[in-house]
């Protein structure tokens, strides 16, 4: 609310509360006046909270470095006259997904999708019961699924994200996420998004930035919810992608079929590929969280004029996860290492975050 706007509401207000109380007073004298003097003074708290929260772009970041850094730097470029002024057209802004803008542990979230895909697909394929790793989701043994590997991984994301269409698919991963629910918070998925990287988000576009995902995460399952969840459209989202065939359906209505065949993986050297080949323009302000997004970062880094790197260290193992260089998911050391070394800036959930998940809907 502008100073203007706050200025009208009150005389508004004042005229409103003031008149009839005024006309009381004449019967209940002092009593009215003390009445009229709270309401009004609950008036203006009211309008000094709102000047508050809209002179401070991010309200659930602490007031330490990090906080400060991010906000120089959209001030520096988006002032016309500094010396460190960015057109508009040249603003991106790229954010990794999982561990950066919502949580990532225990598994991965798609992840989690693709167990209770197999899951719900094993009434059709009974031979599952004793082939690997499918056994081992059915029977819910972490530990063989775990010895599976990589190619384990592969097979189970293979089965439970191919052999439909992308509108089906599509319409799959929305049931899901309506009913799947976190094993730790019991909350929806999509309730685990970081309160303050919407901030991030939100006070970038309000300064004319585009702002992008760029992520290992699958671009179809991601698609699904990031306009919802952080307001970026799906043409703004880059990620690992399988390979699609055209086809015409039963009813006779062109399709594109999911295979089970990888087309792009877009994790650590290919998320600089990504960004070259989906925006076509080097990012001026990236954020990540592990060894998977270095690449990002150091592509970021290495243009001209003024640049923006970051990394959310996970530090808080009481309202999140505390976890960093061996972890098995979002493993964070390389970049980390590099983070400190070249000066970029490092969020520590504990330290920085005020919040850390929006309240419950």
């Amino acid at each position: 609310m502008s100073l203007n706007a706050c200025g009208q509401a009150l005389r508004t207000s004042h005229s409103r509360l003031v008149g009839p109380i005024r006309s009381s007073a004449r019967v209940h004298g002092k009593k009215a006046t003390q009445v009229a003097a709270a309401v009004l003074g609950s008036v203006l708290l009211i309008a000094a909270t709102s000047k508050t929260l809209a002179d401070d772009p991010l309200p659930s970041w602490n007031d330490t470095a990090p906080k400060k850094a991010i906000i120089d730097f959209v001030e520096r470029v988006t002032k016309p006259g500094s010396p460190d002024f960015v057109r508009p057209e040249e603003r991106v802004a790229t954010f990794d997904n999982d561990g950066t803008l919502w949580a990532e542990q225990p598994i991965y979230f798609q992840f989690a999708f693709a167990i209770d895909r197999v899951k719900a697909l094993a009434p059709q394929h009974p031979e599952w019961k004793k082939q690997q790793p499918f056994a081992a989701v059915l029977s819910g043994d972490k530990k063989a699924l775990l010895a599976s590997g990589q190619k384990g991984l592969m097979q189970i994301m293979a089965v439970s994200h191919s052999g439909v269409s992308t509108e089906e698919f599509a319409r799959i991963v929305a049931q899901w996420f309506a009913t799947a629910r976190h094993p730790r918070f019991n909350r929806p998925y999509t309730d685990l998004v970081y309160q303050p990287m919407l901030e991030v988000l939100a006070y970038l576009r309000e300064s004319g930035f585009k702002t992008f995902i760029v992520s290992g995460g699958g671009v179809e399952f991601m698609r699904v919810f990031t306009n919802k969840s952080y307001g970026i459209p799906p043409e703004q989202v880059v990620g690992s992608s399988a390979v699609t065939r055209y086809q015409f359906a039963a009813d006779g209505k062109p399709e594109l079929l999911r295979e089970a065949k990888v087309l792009f993986i877009d994790d650590g050297p290919g998320k600089a590929e990504g960004i070259n080949t989906f925006i076509g323009r080097r990012p001026i302000f990236a954020f990540g969280n592990s060894d998977g997004d270095q690449q990002m970062l150091e592509w970021t880094a290495a243009g001209n004029g003024p640049r923006f790197m970051g990394l959310v260290h996970h530090t808080d193992a009481e309202r999140e996860w505390a976890y960093d260089r061996k972890s098995d998911v979002g493993k964070l050391d390389k970049a980390l290492d590099e983070a400190n070394a070249k000066g970029w800036t490092v969020v520590s959930m504990k330290d920085d975050w005020a919040t850390i998940f929006p309240l419950p809907k």
